[in-house]
């Protein structure tokens, strides 16, 4: 199983982008982890990702809590299959996009910025999988 961590709009928040950066740094010691800026009109995930999960970053997805999130990773590590995880810029994903994803998540009812939304769910990926390998870092 490989991460991906996909976001619309340039990182701009040094803060934001070291905090998400070092916790896929943590999550690439169990699994490979990407992360990195798309263009939606130069990207088609689903041709690039054919048979990967794509989960989606969404206020109107299913709220989710950490262990409800470590059970997804175990599964997607059980079926060998990618995770695609995409943030939205500031307008949100693009137009279709949510129709078409396997799965939408919401982080909270608050609104973050985006980067900081990225720093979230790269910690969670982090979390999930040390709670998965009983690390002691989710007590």
């Amino acid at each position: 199983m490989k991460i991906f961590l996909y976001f619309i709009g340039k990182p701009k928040d040094p803060h934001a982008n070291a905090i998400a950066a070092d916790f896929l740094g943590r999550a690439a010691r169990y699994s490979p982890c990407e992360m990195r800026e798309i263009r939606p009109d130069r990207i088609d995930l689903w041709d690039k990702h054919p048979s990967a999960r794509k989960i989606f970053l969404d206020p109107a997805g299913k709220p989710m809590d950490s262990a409800g999130f470590a059970r997804l990773m175990a599964k997607s590590e059980m079926e060998g299959r990618d995770l695609v995880f995409l943030v939205g810029g500031h307008d949100g994903l693009p137009a279709g996009w949510a129709a078409r994803a396997d799965q939408l998540v919401s982080l909270s009812a608050l609104t973050f910025p985006h980067e900081l939304a990225r720093a979230m769910l790269a910690e969670q990926i982090y979390r999930a999988f040390a709670t998965l390998r009983g690390h002691p870092y989710p007590r």
